[in-house]
């Protein structure tokens, strides 16, 4: 008996790679809720305008929207909350030491595929246009 595979929506910052001169990317966790999960599963969500930023020594994901679908639906409040991202201790020092030399810290691409959602995220220097 073969498995269905599924078919994940990927969803891509495009304006990084245009605003932003990007180093090395890392791979890092969400926590999510399990309508958010339903709904980034079926590429409802998008991350223009979305930033990361360090609070306490944690990583968090600001202004990412996660819409909603029919059989879960989201209030206003939880399409755009703060999400926390999961990371390791020196993977957040090295970010952190990046965002102190004037660097900034963009969500790249949400990996849908696979048993988690990841989120692939690179520090990098504003291009001056």
């Amino acid at each position: 008996m073969k498995k269905k595979q599924a078919t994940t929506k990927q969803i891509v910052n495009r304006r990084a790679k245009h605003d932003y001169e990007l180093d090395d990317s890392l791979v890092v966790g969400l926590e999510l809720t399990g309508a958010e999960v339903k709904a980034l599963r079926l590429g409802h969500g998008h991350l223009r305008g979305a930033y990361v930023t360090v609070k306490d020594g944690q990583l968090w994901l600001l202004n990412a929207t996660i819409t909603g679908t029919n059989a879960a639906p989201l209030s206003d409040e939880e399409k755009t909350r703060t999400r926390k991202l999961l990371a390791k201790r020196k993977e957040i020092d090295d970010l952190i030491a990046n965002k102190q030399q004037g660097q900034a810290i963009v969500p790249l691409k949400l990996i849908t595929n696979g048993r988690f959602i990841k989120l692939r995220i690179a520090a990098g220097r504003g291009k001056k246009l």
